[in-house]
């Protein structure tokens, strides 16, 4: 995917994201309690491909998911300087604030996501 589309997919998958956290119509559990765990997936994976384009999309998405698992283990853990983190705007938003086994299928459907999309539009790419 090109480094253009990449910064418009992140441009819009940001204010989406934090969209998904005040989000008050049809289905606002799930979008509030889950899709802000897909897009944040597929911001990961998009950020780091921008940094390191020539990486294959799979390999990242499963890093990414790999490491936002990671982190949602950590919400189990409570050292202060951990709480101090997550106690700021930032680092709820990066870090999480609690723990939910409901996140990990969340986590996988946006590594997943972000290969699809990537693919699509990498075909759509390639037909023009």
């Amino acid at each position: 995917m090109s480094r253009r589309r990449l910064l418009v997919a992140l441009a819009l998958l940001v204010p989406l994201g934090f969209a998904t956290k005040t989000y008050a119509g049809p289905g606002a559990d799930l979008v509030r309690g889950y899709l802000g765990g897909v897009l944040y997936v597929v911001f990961w994976v998009y950020a780091v491909l921008l940094a390191r384009p020539k990486w294959r999309t799979g390999r990242v998405a499963a890093g990414v998911l790999a490491a936002t698992c990671i982190v949602e283990i950590l919400q189990l853990w409570h050292p202060p300087p951990l709480e101090a983190l997550r106690g700021t705007s930032l680092g709820a938003v990066l870090l999480g604030e609690t723990f939910s086994w409901g996140d990990f299928p969340c986590y996988l459907a946006g590594a997943l996501l972000a290969v699809a999309l990537s693919s699509a539009l990498r075909a759509r790419a390639q037909e023009s």
